[in-house]
């Protein structure tokens, strides 16, 4: 407890010179708080994994475009060339049958050739097949046509290891339209996507190639394309992946050497996908695990920094002034802790819809009180200490004797709560999300949890969709559980090492 005599002292100088704001003793610099979570290894630890956590987030929020949840995220186009609900590519360590997803970007001809008026531009993107299984699936983009007189026209064949040439499909870029004017422009604003292994000219070309090369094999409607299109008989008769070089080609053919083509893309879809797999809509999970880093955290930080804030303003102001003041800001509190703040989300996201914000919001309303009586009894016996008496003395409002001489006190509890109560926010959010009343233009690891369990991943062993958003869930909470282990000392100075 400060001196009185030591606190009163300055009175017998000039005006000038009194210090009406003394050293609290009881308060702690940053530097020393610092210092003091620095020497326990739950605060060492709980420092460590939260700069790990603030470094990742502003990574993402340097690379990652402000618009991700709604134009990427929530976009299936976005993700229509990639596999669906396939597991990490890492998991090829052990699983042999896996086929890598690879993805070939052309924007020049492999070479060209000229056919009497036609020339013939051909696109090659070349693939090593060294699976036992077959590709998902094969798609092809053609992207920025330009031509000036007849539309040129898009074939696209496999060629096969065994020296098989099947057409895959036949795409007629469009005609010139009344009115329009060279130079013409197509599949700039949207590009042509096709899935190759769904076209029927793919389906009755391997039918004929099978026919005439291996005729004792009936490849029917029943026979999956792709399994056909990598495939050759085996001794029971059914079909075996053949290992080997495959060429997917695009032969630009058209009538103009001035007609371009922009780019080709063809993608060789695989089983696997990425550092964290895929979901149903073939959306890369490892973006989503890192978007919802900062998600996250600015959840933690406004709901656990607003709450913090009203319920120890509450507090402190209930504690000192007292009286009817007092009473009313307990019974408030009474009754906000009372209130059931499930079916009131659920009413609220119905009404004004489902929102991060409103989220927070209520789960800021509805998280003070606890702190609020907490810190109430803790002020209660600092008013009537000397400290506080010998500020009255000197004639100090009631706002700074709570701002200069009763918050100083309290402030390292405080600070501790606030981080304690971080996790919590981030564990309401996710609970919410997992019962559907998250933002759905904010993907959060809520929100992935709730999407793999209504899809049933976890019964299926989609086990990717799940566990990692789970697991970041935790260690988040734990990074903010062993902060506020590690700030028990600075609140408490008895469990200090002498």
């Amino acid at each position: 407890m400060a001196d009185p005599a030591a606190i009163l002292e300055p009175a017998a100088l000039p005006p000038d010179m009194v210090d009406d704001d003394p050293p609290v003793r009881g308060s702690m610099s940053l530097r020393g708080i610092l210092s003091i979570l620095l020497s326990n290894p739950s605060g060492r630890a709980g420092v460590a994994l939260f700069l790990v956590l603030i470094g990742i987030s502003a990574w993402v929020l340097l690379t990652y475009p402000s618009d991700f949840g709604p134009d990427r995220w929530s976009a299936p186009l976005v993700w229509a060339d990639n596999p669906k609900t396939a597991p990490p590519s890492w998991t090829r360590l052990w699983n042999d049958n896996a086929v890598e997803h690879q993805v070939a970007h052309l924007t020049e001809p492999a070479a060209t050739e000229e056919r009497g008026p036609a020339e013939v531009r051909s696109y090659d993107a070349v693939f090593v097949q060294e699976s036992a299984s077959p590709p998902q699936f094969l798609s092809a983009t053609i992207e920025g046509v330009t031509y000036h007189d007849r539309a040129p026209i898009i074939i696209i064949t496999l060629l096969r290891p065994d020296g098989g040439e099947i057409r895959l499909a036949n795409i007629a870029v469009t005609a010139p339209r009344p009115g329009e004017e060279a130079p013409y422009e197509r599949f700039f604003e949207t590009p042509e996507r096709v899935l190759l292994t769904q076209q029927d000219t793919a389906r009755q070309a391997i039918a004929e190639w099978f026919a005439a090369t291996y005729p004792d094999t009936l490849v029917s409607g029943s026979v999956a394309l792709n399994a056909a299109l990598f495939g050759v008989p085996a001794a029971d008769g059914a079909l075996e992946t053949l290992p080997g070089e495959y060429t997917i080609r695009t032969q630009f053919v058209v009538a103009n050497a001035d007609d371009t083509l922009e780019e080709v893309e063809v993608i060789y879809g695989g089983t696997v996908y990425g550092l964290m797999g895929t979901d149903s809509l073939g959306r890369d999970l490892f973006e989503g695990l890192l978007f919802g880093f900062p998600v996250a955290l600015v959840i933690a930080a406004l709901a656990s920094v607003l709450s913090t804030l009203i319920g120890a303003s509450l507090g402190i102001i209930s504690g000192y002034v007292g009286g009817a003041t007092d009473t009313f800001i307990q019974r408030l509190a009474d009754i906000v802790s009372n209130v059931p703040v499930l079916p009131l989300l659920i009413f609220l996201v119905f009404i004004v819809g489902s929102n991060l914000y409103l989220i927070i919001l209520v789960l800021v309303a509805f998280s003070w009180t606890g702190l609020t009586i907490v810190v109430r009894s803790m002020v209660l016996q600092l008013r009537s200490g000397q400290l506080v008496e010998s500020a009255k003395a000197l004639g100090a409002s009631r706002g700074r004797i709570m701002l200069r001489h009763v918050f100083p006190q309290v402030a390292p509890f405080i600070v501790a709560q606030m981080i304690f109560s971080a996790p919590g926010a981030i564990l309401a959010e996710a609970s919410l999300s997992f019962l559907g009343l998250g933002d759905p233009s904010i993907p959060t690891w809520g929100q992935m949890l709730e999407a793999g369990f209504r899809t049933g991943a976890l019964y299926v062993g989609y086990w990717w969709w799940v566990i990692p958003p789970g697991v970041l869930i935790i260690v988040t909470a734990m990074a903010f559980m062993l902060l506020a282990l590690g700030m028990e000392q600075v609140v408490d100075p008895r469990l200090r090492e002498p």
